[in-house]
């Protein structure tokens, strides 16, 4: 059997072992809800990546085969190891991170966009097979790379995060319906000064510490976003990941420059932190945040004191949630009134006129779009999701952070991490 041969069914054979024992594994030492999880993302990677394989084989030069074929058996090799370790999450070492983690996550992603890239192409290559167009069909064999140009494309853009200065002025008046409405945002360059101070807000929100986030980049750039010495600093939720939750004390070390803000930061659930809320109770405890879980607080601040409310993450009753904690912590005259809210699709039921300004996560700023080139425009935009920006329900207004990471293997697509300043004109 020749070198090449002997790789591909390598790859194959590796490819099944892992998408079974791997679930089995899970079953046995963590339970059921892992061995889906497991099952289902293979599931959607692995035949795409195999068809993908096979495919490039078809289309690379002879010489570049056995290169190919080492490099989809490492990938198997390390998507099998990954998930294995998940078993026993927790943070690994950056030679683990870089060597297994990483590597096994961008294998997920480009098989799964393989498989939707591959079946979405099958359409016209029925079709001019069905002509006998075989001219067009040889032409047409390049574009099985779009799949491995879709993941790099995310990859560059799920490591990077975005420094932005993003001027919101509050509304007496909007549209009727929860719609986007403008706001100033600034990249790379620095806005002429206002002729009066703003309030000064830095959001963090879906940090989601874990092998693409490890604690010192995190870490960083929390550092980063201290430099701006802002009255508030608002924290919305979904701290961790599976890694981070069995990493006892790392969400505390990355949050830690935080301490010398005491008293000027504030943190509210999001739906991945009822996962672990002891572990980020006590990170936010030892790092100085005040935690508002259907809790309010109020601030003194350059522009006049600021009301806090803080919704806790609820999957349902959501309305009634909203409503009660925003009647049981009513607006207070002459002050300025802010909204904690992880998950912005809950801002429909915010009353108009009691909220001026919500601040959410959640959306991750709707993954794939064409932020990258300054436009609006994302996958979610048609949704009922407000998926990032400013948006208005009468004289309410929300802003949607983009995140400053994201869950599991990366999926932005021309949509950026954001480190922003907001500069909240009152």
């Amino acid at each position: 059997m020749e070198l090449h041969q002997f790789l591909t069914w390598a790859v194959r054979l590796v490819a099944l072992a892992t998408w079974v024992a791997v679930p089995l594994y899970g079953m046995r030492v963590r339970g059921r809800r892992y061995a889906a999880f497991s099952a289902v993302s293979l599931g959607l990677a692995i035949p795409g990546a195999l068809v993908m394989h096979v495919r490039l084989l078809d289309t690379v030069p002879a010489s570049l085969r056995p290169i190919m074929d080492w490099g989809f058996l490492y990938s198997m090799i390390a998507l099998g190891v990954h998930l294995g370790s998940l078993v026993h999450a927790r943070l690994r070492p950056t030679a683990f991170r870089l060597l297994v983690s990483i590597p096994a996550q961008i294998c997920l992603v480009a098989g799964f966009f393989a498989a939707i890239w591959l079946l979405a192409l099958s359409i016209p290559r029925t079709v001019l097979w069905w002509f006998g167009l075989d001219a067009w069909l040889d032409a047409l064999r390049w574009a099985d790379l779009v799949p491995f140009g879709v993941a790099l494309g995310s990859l560059v853009t799920s490591t990077r995060v975005v420094p932005e200065v993003v001027r919101v002025a509050l509304g007496r008046e909007g549209p009727q319906t929860v719609e986007r409405v403008p706001l100033e945002r600034y990249r790379r360059r620095s806005p002429a000064p206002l002729e009066r101070r703003p309030l000064r807000i830095v959001q963090i929100t879906d940090p989601h510490l874990g092998p693409w986030q490890p604690v010192q980049r995190l870490r960083r750039q929390i550092e980063t976003l201290v430099q701006h010495d802002p009255d508030l600093v608002l924290l919305t939720g979904d701290f961790l990941t599976m890694e981070s939750r069995g990493s006892p004390g790392a969400l505390a070390q990355a949050l830690e420059p935080l301490r010398r803000l005491t008293g000027r930061t504030f943190a509210t659930f999001g739906n991945h932190d009822h996962e672990a809320p002891d572990e980020v109770r006590k990170a936010l405890e030892v790092s100085g945040i005040e935690l508002l879980l259907d809790a309010e607080a109020r601030v003194a601040t350059p522009v006049g004191s600021v009301q806090i409310v803080g919704a806790d993450y609820v999957g349902q009753g959501r309305e009634q949630h909203i409503r009660e904690v925003l009647e049981r912590f009513p607006r207070r005259d002459g002050e300025l009134r802010l909204f904690l809210l992880h998950d912005p699709l809950g801002f429909q039921f915010v009353p108009k006129g009691d909220v001026d300004l919500t601040l959410s996560g959640h959306t991750h700023g709707g993954h794939v779009g064409l932020v990258s080139f300054g436009l609006d425009w994302t996958v979610m935009t048609r949704t009922a999701w407000p998926d990032h920006g400013l948006f208005g329900h009468g004289s309410n207004r929300l802003y949607v952070h983009r995140g400053t990471g994201f869950y599991g293997f990366p999926l932005r697509v021309g949509v950026p991490g954001e480190a922003s300043l907001l500069e909240l004109m009152v």
